[in-house]
C-alpha cells in the first residue's frame, strides 16, 4: 500500500493496517503515517474553517464546517445518477441549506416542524440512494448546524454567498473525482424509486419525522440548542434496528462522559490552552475508530461554544438533557412508528386482496 493510499484509510482501516504489520519496523512506520494523517486532517480542517470565517465573517464559520464535511463525503461517494444531474443535486441541497434553517427560525414551532420535515425529506431523497454510504448524515447534520447557528441581516447575505461558494467547491471536487463514472439513471429515478412502504422510503419518513418531532418537543419547552436534540435523533435513527440499539445505548452515557472530561479539563488546563479545546476534540475524533469515543470528543467544541453563551453549568445540563432525551425519544418513536406503519401496510394489503377477489 502506498503512502497516499494509507492516508485515505479511515481510523478503523488504519488501525487494522497497523495490526497486520509483521515487522516491528514496518509497524512503527505505519503508526507514524497514521499519526501524520490525523494531524494533517485536523490542520486542513482548521485552516479551511478559518479561511471561511475570515472571508464570510465569524458568524458563518459554521458554513465552513458544513462545506468541509460535504467535500470530504463527496470525494468518495456519488448519488447513483448521471454526473451532470448529480451536480444539479448538489446545488439543490445547498439551496435547502440556505433557505430551510433560516425559514424555520422565523416561524413558530409548529410551522417550523413542517419546514424541518419537508427539508429533511428532500435531503434524504436527493442524497441517500445508497443507505450504506450514509450521505444523508452529512447534509442533515449541516442543516441542523445551520438551524442552530442562525444569522440574519447582512450576516445572512454573507451566509447565502458562502453557501453558493460551497456548492461550487463541492461540485468541482465531485466532478474531478467522479467524472469517469457513468450512470444510465437520471434525476427522475430518485423519485420513481420512492415507494411508501419500501424499506428505504419508509426509513426516509421515519428519520425525517423523528428528527422533526424531537426538535418540535424541545422548541415547545423553550429549550435552547434544540439542534442538539435533532443531531442526537439523527445519530441513532438508523435503518436497521440492531445498529440503532447499539447507538442508543452509547449516545447518552458517552455524552455524559464527554461532559465530565470537559469539566475536568476546564479546571485543569490553563485558559490559553483550554481555548483550543475544540481542536483537541478534533484530534480525539481523528484517533477514534468507534462511535462511542467519537461521541465523547465531539462534545468538546460544542460545549465550549455553549459555555460562552449560557455559562458552564447550564451548557453541561443542556448537552446531557438534549442527548439523553434525543436518543431515548428516537428509540421510542422508532418502535411506535414501525408498529403503525406495519398496521397501515397490512390494512392496505388486505384491501387490495379483497379488491382483486371482487
Amino acid at each position: 500500500m502506498t503512502f497516499y493510499q494509507q492516508l485515505q484509510l479511515s481510523s478503523i482501516g488504519s488501525k487494522q493496517w497497523i495490526q497486520n504489520a509483521d515487522d516491528p519496523k514496518e509497524k512503527r512506520k505505519r503508526i507514524l503515517i497514521y499519526n501524520f494523517k490525523v494531524y494533517l486532517v485536523v490542520a486542513f480542517c482548521f485552516a479551511f474553517v478559518s479561511i471561511y470565517s475570515m472571508l464570510f465573517g465569524s458568524e458563518n464559520s459554521v458554513v465552513g464546517v458544513v462545506v468541509l464535511l460535504a467535500v470530504m463525503i463527496l470525494r468518495q461517494v456519488d448519488f447513483g445518477i448521471d454526473k451532470v444531474h448529480s451536480i444539479g443535486i448538489i446545488f439543490m441541497i445547498f439551496a435547502i441549506l440556505a433557505i430551510g434553517p433560516r425559514a424555520a427560525n422565523m416561524v413558530a414551532p409548529v410551522p417550523a416542524f413542517c419546514i424541518h420535515f419537508v427539508c429533511i425529506m428532500a435531503l434524504m431523497i436527493l442524497s441517500c440512494h445508497n443507505v450504506i454510504m450514509s450521505n444523508q448524515s452529512t447534509f442533515i447534520l449541516g442543516y441542523l448546524l445551520l438551524f442552530g447557528y442562525d444569522v440574519s441581516g447582512k450576516a445572512y447575505i454573507m451566509r447565502l454567498i458562502s453557501l453558493l461558494v460551497g456548492a461550487i467547491i463541492c461540485s468541482a471536487v465531485f466532478y474531478k473525482n467522479h467524472k469517469n463514472r457513468s450512470f444510465k439513471r437520471g434525476f427522475s429515478y430518485l423519485f420513481k424509486e420512492f415507494h411508501l412502504f419500501s424499506t428505504r422510503s419508509n426509513w426516509y419518513i421515519r428519520l425525517a419525522l423523528g428528527i422533526s418531532t424531537a426538535v418540535l418537543i424541545g422548541s415547545l419547552f423553550h429549550m435552547p440548542r434544540t439542534m442538539w436534540i435533532g443531531i442526537a435523533s439523527m445519530s441513532v435513527l438508523l435503518p436497521f434496528s440492531k445498529d440503532m440499539m447499539y447507538r442508543v445505548k452509547r449516545r447518552g452515557p458517552f455524552n455524559i462522559l464527554g461532559c465530565i472530561i470537559f469539566l475536568i479539563l476546564y479546571h485543569l488546563l490553563p485558559s490559553k490552552i483550554f481555548t483550543w479545546i475544540g481542536l483537541i476534540g478534533g484530534i480525539g475524533v481523528g484517533y477514534s475508530a468507534g462511535y462511542a469515543w467519537q461521541t465523547v470528543f465531539n462534545t468538546f467544541g460544542a460545549l465550549y461554544i455553549a459555555a460562552g453563551l449560557f455559562g458552564l453549568k447550564t451548557a453541561l445540563i443542556l448537552r446531557i438533557v438534549a442527548n439523553v432525551f434525543g436518543s431515548l425519544y428516537s428509540f421510542a418513536f422508532d418502535h411506535v412508528f414501525r408498529m403503525i406503519s406495519s398496521a397501515i401496510q397490512k390494512v392496505m394489503e388486505n384491501r387490495q386482496v379483497m379488491g382483486d377477489q371482487v
